[in-house]
């Protein structure tokens, strides 16, 4: 046996641990009790930033209006006054005139991410101290306010999140759904059991005092990061604060893409992670047991043992995402498709070696370098020719 073989074989186990670790830390998040306590209200404020239309916009930002809560205010922010958002805003407004919703017009810019800006123009009016961020594309129940909130009796929590299950539109977006509910979520429960909790947040859903976000330096803080969601947990770590993840999981309304644009923007979130979490990055080489179960059994040219490590490290795989996909995400894609998990893998896998080449990536039509910590630097147009 030569080095490179032992190499794959060292990764394959490796691999083959942390679908077991991934199983058992599955178990326990998802096994442990979380009483409500239906006496613990508190007042919050859900800021909503919008640019252009998501699949079901309406449905989506309506499922926040229908909460069994007794008070909250929502905001919904539009940089651009010509932005067809607004339209859908006026109808939620409309249809729902008992609740407290501001809606906020401002193309006030604090930096590179324009989301960011976005969020700093609706805390302006923001009235509680509880604020509630989830992206315009996400869906949830009319119990999601009162048991993401739950952790907050505890004052030493600074932020709550939320995994998600996606919902696609096309067989291109597919592919990101089941390696979002199999793969990705299976590598953040391992993360929180490992190390009691996580270190970063996501942008599904980010509950966060305003104390918290003013000890990280408010919005303005966060201006020129492509992962601005990763720092509204990370800095607050960092601050000594408890990141909490919250066992509600909330829906994610996929766009219809190209496959153009789906791999361009699987990159440059693989290159923001390398850059935000370089050593978490390097890390995800023991989770790719699919590519080097496959690489093992074609170089040996079908040894026993690489057939062995194949068949072991397929059926755990498998295994680990129906169980965190199906039965505890409760992703109808997954189940359906679950067949699909090697390719899911493979295409992964290729993304993440890409995540090594190249620092610049484009984003909302434009080019940026990224920096120390995932910072965005803007690359002037004539240096792009």
């Amino acid at each position: 046996m030569n080095t490179i073989h032992f190499l794959l074989l060292l990764l394959c186990t490796a691999s083959i641990c942390f679908y077991c670790y991934g199983i058992y830390a599955a178990f326990s998040f998802f096994n442990l009790q979380h009483p409500i306590d239906t006496d613990y209200y508190p007042s919050v404020t859900i800021l909503k930033p919008l640019c252009g239309l998501d699949t079901n916009t309406y449905d989506n930002l309506a499922s926040f209006c229908r909460q069994n809560y007794p008070n909250y205010q929502i905001v919904f922010s539009v940089r651009d006054s010509q932005d067809a958002v607004i339209d859908i805003v006026k109808q939620i407004i409309s249809d729902f005139p008992n609740l407290d919703i501001d809606f906020i017009q401002c193309d006030r810019v604090i930096g590179a991410n324009l989301k960011i800006s976005n969020l700093a123009n609706a805390i302006t009016v923001a009235k509680h101290d509880i604020l509630i961020l989830a992206d315009s594309d996400i869906r949830v129940g009319s119990d999601y306010l009162q048991r993401i909130i739950q952790p907050f009796k505890n004052q030493e929590i600074g932020v709550v999140t939320c995994l998600y299950r996606s919902l696609p539109q096309g067989w291109i977006t597919l592919i990101e759904t089941i390696s979002q509910t199999t793969e990705f979520n299976a590598e953040v429960l391992v993360s929180n059991q490992l190390a009691g909790s996580i270190n970063y947040a996501f942008g599904a859903t980010i509950v966060i005092r305003k104390q918290v976000l003013s000890a990280i330096g408010g919005f303005e803080a966060l201006a020129d990061y492509l992962a601005d969601d990763f720092q509204l947990g990370n800095l607050p770590f960092k601050a000594g604060y408890k990141i909490v993840l919250s066992n509600y999981i909330v829906e994610h309304e996929l766009k219809e893409t190209s496959l153009k644009d789906a791999i361009e923007q699987k990159i440059r979130w693989a290159r923001c992670i390398r850059f935000s979490r370089p050593w978490g990055y390097k890390g995800l080489i023991f989770t790719h047991g699919i590519a080097f179960s496959l690489l093992l059994l074609i170089i040996t040219s079908g040894a026993k043992i690489a057939w062995t490590m194949f068949f072991t490290t397929w059926t755990i795989r498998l295994i680990m995402g129906w169980l965190i996909g199906v039965r505890f995400t409760q992703d109808l894609s997954a189940k359906k498709y679950c067949w699909m998990i090697p390719l899911c893998d493979l295409c992964g896998f290729v993304i993440w070696c890409c995540g090594f080449l190249g620092n610049t990536v484009e984003w909302r039509g434009q080019r940026f370098q990224l920096t120390k910590d995932g910072k965005l630097t803007t690359i002037p147009t004539s240096s792009c020719h």
